[in-house]
């Protein structure tokens, strides 16, 4: 017993003596707090800090670098967790057991930290009333003497650090790392590191890699290698907070090793983890590298748990299979209830995310979508209209037309178009092309706000970006003569197709509608009465197989349909049929090729994937549009199958489809289609 009352005073005399020689006054370090306002430097250019991190401390000279393996007993399954005992100094026996605790990711999806503590205990008590990460550093340069006091203050620091803005951020960093009672604190970290708790064992490895200690230093891979060795004793809340810390570090041999025991260790604890937090930071964390029977494992886990979902975590549940590159229709169709259920009052970054993670993973959810769509259209007057276009490009990417939106967000644009710049045309221009919308009543004045706005910024655009803005509004009908005139020119001085082009096959597409527009959708432009056609193939593919036997069948002969058929401006159709004028008999092909009649009726069959129709509806996307409309102009009656549906069919449905879609009076409307304008 004395001599562990003369060890813990000569362990506080030795501190005292330290914090002496290699701490500053606290005012001295508070008037550097405040003068601080000259240039920023990067604090890793410190020469002292770099030989302090860089260089091999005296006391783990020589020490083994460890690397875990199979052969190793650390992933053996029968392994049991411990509570570990703290061996450090007596003076922190009576500090708290756990001092660390995980609270949940906050929307960067870094963990916060929260310090449970003895309100008897005076050090942990001022720790709770420091405000900046300085305050954190000068209260462990005076008063603490054990290595849960230096930890706890290392997560304080980052704690505040974290919550700052990134201008203090920058600065406060440079404060940090020059200060000197951080280096104190990571030298101890250095000696101590193998007698930590395992809780301040890996919450120490996450606070010095986030605030941004690099990797090489010998402190990070101590740490890394410290928990390689301790990774059987940790639990399940501390393997989640060293797998988010692993996951934003670089590959090397200690922590593609640390990663490899992990993934071991996690697939052993998956059935005794019932905390749906840590299951989708664990899923997050593994990644898309993970092998395919743990997403699988991870995924019944969650499916467990998915009555415990709330709505945060079905966020951060959509992000982690995102990152895990897994698409769990079961989990995905669970959390979009519960985010339905709760979108009001989420924050626009959260709606953001929710949209770009379905596009991730290919999802697509009608019922989501529209009521993302409907919470965001009845509250468009809180809405900036940057953050409106930027759900509105969103919902393009994903092929969903939120028709009111789009409606109210073009009002809002020909009321006061100024706000628009250049970035912001663009992205209007190719929302409301791909998703063919024309706001209803107020088509021309649309138009005109967009080609005024196009004409402003014609000087500042790039050739591609000319290409792009004038081809979607060819697109939707309409002519910028202006900007046309512009993009013939560039053409004609072999401008816009460069040779060494990535794109160069796609603008040629883009020109070539763009040219095709140009006559077709001319005012000037009157229907022919003769097209000159050819057969492109005799040959049908797999997918119009079905068809052209129904065709055969409900109409008797391969000659009174054509197929294949090729047409001027490279438009080309699936299955042409030609009809009396009364629409009650189909005529053979060789009888009306090579003469114009106008009592003749031209049928265009299109059998058209499900991707180029606006998601959950039949309402065509701008390319399938214009070439209807272009075709209506050529003298054809257009009319879209869907081939998947299509497929689908018997035989027997197959032939009366297409007898309904031939014969019906309200199978096609004998008049020139347009843009489609909105209900």
């Amino acid at each position: 017993m004395n001599n562990k009352i003369s060890y813990l005073l000569n362990t506080v005399r030795c501190m005292h003596r330290c914090n002496s020689v290699l701490t500053p006054k606290s005012s001295a370090t508070t008037r550097k707090h405040i003068l601080r306002i000259g240039r920023y430097r990067d604090p890793l250019e410190n020469v002292n800090f770099r030989k302090l991190f860089l260089n091999i401390c005296p006391s783990l000279h020589g020490s083994s670098l460890r690397f875990l393996s199979q052969k190793t007993d650390v992933f053996s399954t029968g392994a049991k967790i411990q509570p570990e005992k703290s061996t450090e100094a007596l003076v922190s026996e009576q500090a708290p057991c756990s001092s660390l605790e995980l609270e949940k990711l906050d929307d960067s999806g870094s963990f916060k930290v929260k310090h449970v503590m003895d309100d008897s205990e005076p050090f942990f008590n001022s720790l709770q009333k420091c405000t900046c990460p300085c305050d954190a550093l000068d209260l462990a340069s005076e008063s603490a003497v054990s290595i849960k006091h230096f930890t706890n203050c290392l997560t304080t620091v980052w704690r505040l650090y974290k919550n700052l803005s990134e201008d203090q951020q920058r600065y406060e960093k440079q404060l940090i790392f020059e200060h000197p009672a951080f280096v104190k604190l990571c030298q101890q970290l250095l000696r101590d590191s193998r007698r930590m708790t395992r809780g301040d064992l890996v919450f120490s490895l996450h606070a010095v890699v986030n605030l941004g200690v690099p990797q090489n230093t010998l402190l990070v891979q101590t740490l890394v290698r410290v928990c390689q060795e301790k990774l059987n004793q940790l639990d399940n809340r501390c393997i989640s907070v060293l797998a988010t810390t692993l996951a934003g570090l670089d590959k090397d041999k200690n922590v593609s090793a640390l990663q490899a025991g992990l993934q071991l260790l996690v697939e052993q604890r998956i059935p005794s983890i019932r905390n749906i937090f840590i299951l989708q930071n664990l899923m997050k964390c593994m990644g898309k590298d993970a092998p395919v029977f743990l997403k699988k494992k991870l995924e019944m886990a969650v499916l467990k748990e998915i009555d415990h979902l709330t709505f945060p975590n079905a966020l951060r549940v959509f992000l982690a299979l995102v990152a895990m590159n897994y698409c769990s229709i079961p989990i995905l169709n669970a959390c979009s209830k519960k985010i339905q259920e709760n979108v009001h009052g989420a924050p626009f970054r959260q709606l953001i995310l929710i949209l770009e993670a379905c596009y991730s993973l290919q999802y697509r959810d009608i019922k989501l979508f529209s009521a993302l769509a409907d919470y965001v259209n009845s509250t468009a007057c809180l809405w900036d209209k940057k953050q409106i276009i930027l759900f509105l490009s969103a919902f393009e990417t994903l092929g969903f037309q939120p028709s009111e939106l789009m409606g109210i967000f073009a009002e809002k644009l020909t009321e006061d178009p100024e706000f628009l710049n250049l970035k912001n045309l663009l992205i209007v221009l190719r929302v409301y092309s791909r998703l063919n919308y024309v706001p209803r009543g107020q088509k021309h004045l649309f138009f005109e706000t967009l080609h005024s706005c196009l004409n402003k910024y014609l000087p500042q655009l790039s050739n591609t970006e000319l290409l792009k803005a004038v081809y979607s509004l060819c697109i939707l009908g309409y002519l910028p003569h202006r900007a046309l005139d512009e993009l013939l020119q560039k053409d004609s001085r072999n401008e816009l197709l460069l040779s060494d082009d990535l794109y160069k096959e796609q603008k040629e597409m883009m020109l070539r509608c763009v040219k095709a527009c140009m006559e077709l959708d001319s005012p000037s432009f009157t229907k022919p009465a003769f097209v000159l056609t050819e057969n492109f193939s005799s040959l049908v593919s797999l997918n119009l197989r079905k068809a052209r036997e129904a065709l055969i069948e409900l109409l008797g002969d391969e000659s009174m349909f054509r197929q294949n058929v090729q047409l001027p401006y490279k438009y080309h159709i699936d299955f042409e049929i030609r009809m009396d004028s009364d629409r009650k008999k189909v005529l053979p092909i060789a009888a009306t090729d090579d003469h114009a009649d106008s009592s003749v009726q031209r049928l265009a069959f299109l059998f058209v994937p499900l991707s180029a129709f606006c998601v959950g509806t039949m309402h065509p996307q701008g390319k399938l549009a214009m070439r209807k409309r272009h075709l209506n102009k050529l003298g054809y009656h257009v009319i879209l199958v869907l081939n998947k549906k299509f497929q689908e069919m018997t035989n027997e449905d197959a032939v009366e489809f297409l007898k309904g879609k031939i014969y019906s009076e309200n199978a096609f409307p004998f008049s020139e289609v347009t843009v489609q304008d909105n209900n």
